[in-house]
């Protein structure tokens, strides 16, 4: 399992993982046929066999099964512990603070986009009232002549 800044986990001799997608929850064991779905935020469990399990939640991701044996997750961000209690109040902590990160991000590119928009705004409503040629965007001189 993977997000875009690094590999949460990798499990080998997995017997069991367990996700859940928009129409519920599912299984996959050894032999599953190939098989492509989009995981919503979710907890995304795995048992290995000899007592040991795993914990992951996803903020969102694909979930791929290729060939029957391998499973693999690019998610948006993830969060793995070894057992479910400990996993539930860091990830909540962290998943606060991803939303609050992308919220700051979406505002700034707001903010970014607006004030573009006006500076546009600006330059063409100066060349209006002073009757001047817009600046343009054609290529002059010898490169760009055809």
């Amino acid at each position: 399992m993977s997000t875009p800044t690094a590999i949460v986990a990798d499990v080998r001799d997995v017997r069991h993982v367990r996700a859940e997608d928009e129409t519920g929850a599912f299984g996959i064991m050894e032999g599953h046929a190939d098989f492509l779905t989009v995981l919503p935020v979710s907890v995304l469990t795995w048992d290995c066999g000899d007592a040991s399990e795993g914990f992951v939640l996803v903020r969102g991701g694909i979930l791929t099964v290729h060939d029957g044996a391998l499973v693999e997750i690019a998610a948006r961000g993830a969060f793995s512990r070894d057992d479910l209690a400990s996993l539930g109040e860091e990830a909540i902590r962290d998943l606060e603070r991803a939303d609050e990160m992308e919220d700051i991000s979406r505002i700034s590119d707001t903010r970014l986009h607006l004030a573009t928009m006006r500076q546009i705004e600006r330059v063409l409503e100066a060349g209006r009232r002073d009757g001047s040629a817009l600046p343009s965007l054609q290529p002059t001189g010898p490169e760009g002549e055809a």
